[in-house]
C-alpha cells in the first residue's frame, strides 16, 4: 500500500482549458474517467453516488489529479443528474452525448471550444450524406418493431426500442447499413441508440482531455458499464479500466482482456473498490 500523501505535489491551478503538463506527478492514477448512470451513480441508492467513492476521488482532485465524468446525456441533462446527486465534488471536465468536452471555470462549465467546433463539422458533413437515407430507415425499423424514431440535435436518427431483445435486431439491421457509409457508426446505451461520428467518441474525447494535460495512458482510469463505454475501455486511451458488477457480459470481457478491474459490486462501489485496486490502496 503506498501512502496518499507520498504522492502530494504543489500544481498550480490552470487558467482555461489547456492545463499546465502532469505528466512527471507520482500520482498512479492522474485521469479519472468515469460514466455516469450506472457506473457513478444509481437512482435508487441513496446517496446516487457512494460518499466513499466522493471522497477518494475528492482526495485524489486534491493531489492534483483530473477528473471527467463521460457520459452520453446532453450538458443540461448531466449538470441537473449532479445538482440532485447533491455531490461534494466538481468534475474537471464533462463529455457530454459521448462526444462534446466541457471543462470547469468557475461556476460553469466552457465549451472547449476548438474540440467541439471540429466535432459539429464534422458530424454535419457526415449527416448531410446520411440524411437521404434516414426515411428508408425509419420506414424498415417500423415496420417491424415497436420503437421511437426521431431526430434531434445530435442525430438526425435517434432510437428507443422497446426492448434489449428489439435493440439487438435493429442494431444488427443498422450496423450493416453503417457499414457502408465511411466514418458512420451507431452509438448504443441498452436500448437507445443513435448515429454518430466514428472518430468521436467517449475514448477519443477522453484521449484528447489526456493530450491537453498531457497525461499519458498509463496513469489514466476509465470505468464504464455499458456498449457507449467500450471506446474508453478498450485500452487504447486508458491503461487501468473497469467495469462495476452491473455493467453487461461485453463490456466485462473487455475490461478482462485489458488486465482490468471487474468488480465484484455494482455502481460507485465497484468504482471506488476498482480505483482502490489500481491505487494500491485494496
Amino acid at each position: 500500500m503506498i501512502p496518499f500523501d507520498s504522492w502530494r505535489l504543489r500544481i498550480e491551478r490552470p487558467a482555461g482549458f489547456i492545463v499546465g503538463a502532469v505528466a512527471n506527478m507520482p500520482l498512479p492514477v492522474q485521469l479519472i474517467s468515469t460514466d455516469f448512470d450506472g457506473t457513478l451513480h444509481a437512482d435508487f441508492e441513496n446517496p446516487p453516488v457512494p460518499h466513499d467513492l466522493q471522497v477518494l476521488i475528492g482526495d485524489l482532485q486534491r493531489q492534483g489529479a483530473k477528473w471527467v465524468i463521460n457520459t452520453g446525456r446532453d450538458l443540461s441533462s448531466v449538470m441537473e443528474g449532479m445538482a440532485r446527486a447533491r455531490l461534494s465534488i466538481r468534475p474537471d471536465y464533462l463529455v457530454t452525448v459521448e462526444r462534446e468536452i466541457h471543462f470547469h471555470e468557475g461556476a460553469q462549465y466552457e465549451s472547449c471550444t476548438t474540440w467541439n467546433a471540429a466535432c459539429k463539422t464534422a458530424h454535419q458533413q457526415l449527416f448531410a450524406r446520411v440524411r437521404k437515407d434516414v426515411p428508408e430507415l425509419v420506414d424498415w425499423v417500423g415496420k417491424r418493431f415497436r420503437a421511437s424514431l426521431y431526430e434531434d440535435e445530435f442525430s438526425p436518427f435517434c432510437l428507443i426500442a422497446e426492448n434489449n431483445e428489439d435493440a439487438d435486431a435493429i442494431q444488427k439491421f443498422l450496423d450493416e447499413y453503417c457499414e457502408g457509409v465511411p466514418e458512420l457508426t451507431l452509438v448504443r446505451n441498452d436500448i437507445y441508440a443513435r448515429f454518430s461520428h466514428v472518430a468521436y467518441n467517449k475514448g477519443t474525447a477522453l484521449g484528447e482531455i489526456a493530450r491537453q494535460l498531457g497525461i499519458a495512458r498509463e496513469h489514466i482510469f476509465a470505468a464504464g458499464d455499458h456498449l457507449n463505454d467500450l471506446p474508453m475501455l478498450s485500452g487504447e486511451f486508458a491503461a487501468r479500466v473497469a467495469a462495476p458488477d452491473n455493467a453487461i457480459p461485453i463490456v466485462k470481457e473487455l475490461v478482462r482482456k485489458q488486465v482490468g478491474y471487474v468488480s465484484h459490486q455494482p455502481w460507485g462501489h465497484g468504482v471506488a473498490r476498482a480505483l482502490e485496486h489500481f491505487l494500491g490502496l485494496a
